[in-house]
């Protein structure tokens, strides 16, 4: 489909710079409403989370095994929440005998004895926007067969979701349901993908004046920068690739998937780190080629981002090279990554749906034929039997 410019719409009560009109004809609506109610859902999240002081009882328990194994699992955008925050997880936990590990349940529910150990004791973390999708309760049943000593954390929207249902009133399960609005009704996965990771944080590492500081890079974003990203989407590209590094690499992996589902493939999208990226990968730009790099905030990191962008740069290959940082958004470098990845995946959630929008592709339903279902459909389960 032959790619042409969007349509300008300004005004006080639009969303994206669309007025209401324009995002039902888009087919957009959905989406365009749950990537910019993000800053008003995540201090909600913050609030409720106060008065949740269940859930740090119920881990004291837990959390006091020398030998504790806190396993991060979802499938999709859900499994690159554990990807960003596994490693910055383990340097809060209370023993450095526990640790922590991200690993999708479609891993867990294709390979179970490769990844569970069943003399470990073992926190399973599930996130779920729906908690319906068939890996969520093959993950969790796994775990039940194959260790001896395990426990529960479900974080998800959708408190009538099978997730839900199976950690309810279980003694070594916890239920931590997110708000009603976090259960995005669009195909794609934006504020339930943040505020299940914010819910996470909010558990093992709370930071308020961190929280403070995104939730205005987040609100800068929606009022000043839309246009910038407006103009960004309509270059026409043919592939895009999102670079970050540490946390910022997994906020980089659900960015690609993001465009690439909201683009209904259309646009080739791809991901590294910065340093991984010369390691083959860079073989793929050419001058149809977007580059998007998120660059880290720690002075150290910051040099191999830098030395990065200065190489595309001379190399002249790419299409544009894009760069989003913490000063461009609030003048300070001083976020962690963890932090950081929450305002990025929203600049690129909304780069992904001016993209979708500019080639004809309804962001709410970008895949009308089937092939890709919000809920994913068509997973055989098979038994476990152990010999």
């Amino acid at each position: 489909m032959i790619a042409s410019s969007i349509p300008a719409f300004e005004h006080e009560h639009s969303t994206l710079l669309f007025s209401a009109e324009q995002l039902v004809q888009f087919g957009a609506q959905w989406t365009a409403k749950e990537i910019s109610q993000q800053p008003k859902m995540w201090r909600q999240v913050s609030d409720e989370h106060r008065n949740k002081a269940g859930v740090s009882t119920w881990l004291s328990t837990i959390l006091a095994k020398p030998q504790l194994r806190i396993i991060l699992t979802g499938a999709g955008t859900s499994a690159y929440i554990g990807d960003a925050l596994a490693a910055h997880l383990q340097q809060h936990l209370p023993l450095v005998t526990q640790r922590v590990e991200a690993i999708s349940s479609t891993d867990l529910v294709s390979h179970p004895t490769l990844y569970l150990s069943p003399k470990i004791p073992t926190l399973l973390i599930s996130y779920g926007r729906s908690g319906n999708s068939p890996e969520s309760m093959a993950a969790v049943a796994l775990v039940e067969q194959l260790v001896d000593d395990c426990y529960h954390l479900a974080i998800t929207c959708n408190g009538q979701g099978q997730l839900a249902q199976y950690c309810t009133d279980k003694p070594h399960c916890y239920l931590y349901k997110l708000p009603d609005e976090t259960h995005d009704v669009s195909f794609a996965m934006t504020s339930s993908f943040t505020c299940m990771y914010l819910a996470t944080l909010l558990i093992f590492s709370p930071n308020t004046e961190a929280l403070d500081q995104i939730c205005v890079m987040a609100e800068t974003i929606l009022s000043s920068h839309l246009a910038e990203i407006r103009a960004q989407a309509e270059l026409p590209c043919q592939r895009i690739v999102f670079l970050g590094g540490g946390p910022l690499k997994a906020i980089a992996q659900e960015a690609a998937l993001k465009y690439l589902e909201l683009t209904a493939g259309q646009i080739v999208s791809a991901f590294e780190s910065p340093l991984g990226f010369r390691h083959g990968p860079k073989s793929l730009v050419d001058f149809n080629t977007q580059v998007l790099v998120m660059v880290s905030s720690g002075a150290y990191s910051r040099q191999y981002d830098v030395d990065l962008i200065k190489e595309l740069k001379r190399d002249n290959k790419a299409l544009s090279i894009l760069t989003l940082s913490e000063s461009q958004l609030l003048n300070t470098n001083v976020l962690e990554e963890v932090w950081l990845g929450l305002p990025f995946i929203l600049w690129c959630q909304v780069l992904a749906i001016y993209k979708a929008i500019q080639l004809g592709v309804s962001p709410d339903n970008p895949c009308p034929t089937g092939q890709v279902n919000r809920v994913v459909q068509g997973v055989n389960l098979y038994p476990l039997n152990q010999g």
